[in-house]
């Protein structure tokens, strides 16, 4: 009986060993800088540099995101809007695009902007995961959207630059 008792305390512990969620009691993430042109996503708290990361955008990274399925990431000011724990690429962030700006300029034009932009992790991509593949959005490694997933609140902002 102690045997098998044992056997489920260390199964039990092993999974929870592996969970994608983490905790996260730092400084609040403030704000969230993307700049396309680096490939590099900085979380701020207030003034100060809290974590910088390499990204993969979406797979025509130049110029701003302005229909849908043009494959390029926004540009702009926006929020992360949702959370995403069951995301097909492993964690998610939503981001707010689009916002009014950029629905009435699709509109002008006779299209549609798009949607369902993510910051997010690599699983379930089926290819290389290198360079810009995304439809879209911002890619990081599984590992590192854990990290992002736990310090970032719904409602943050997150400025993407050229």
């Amino acid at each position: 009986m102690v045997r098998v008792f044992l056997v489920m305390v260390l199964a039990f512990g092993l999974t929870a060993c592996n969970s994608k969620f983490r905790n996260y009691y730092g400084p609040t993430v403030t704000l969230i800088v993307i700049d396309k042109s680096d490939r590099k996503m900085s979380l701020f708290h207030n003034d100060k540099v809290l974590k910088t990361y390499d990204v993969d955008l979406g797979r025509a990274p130049s110029g701003p995101k302005q229909f849908e399925g043009d494959g390029k990431t926004p540009e702009g000011r926006y929020v992360i809007d949702r959370r995403n724990p069951n995301s097909h690429y492993h964690l998610s962030l939503g981001i707010s695009y689009p916002n009014p700006a950029d629905i009435a300029f699709a509109a002008s034009q006779g299209k549609a902007p798009g949607g369902e932009i993510f910051v997010h992790g690599r699983s379930n991509f089926r290819g290389g995961n290198i360079g810009d593949w995304t439809e879209g959005c911002i890619a990081v490694t599984d590992s590192q959207i854990e990290t992002v997933y736990a310090m970032v609140k719904t409602g943050t902002p997150i400025i993407i630059r050229p």
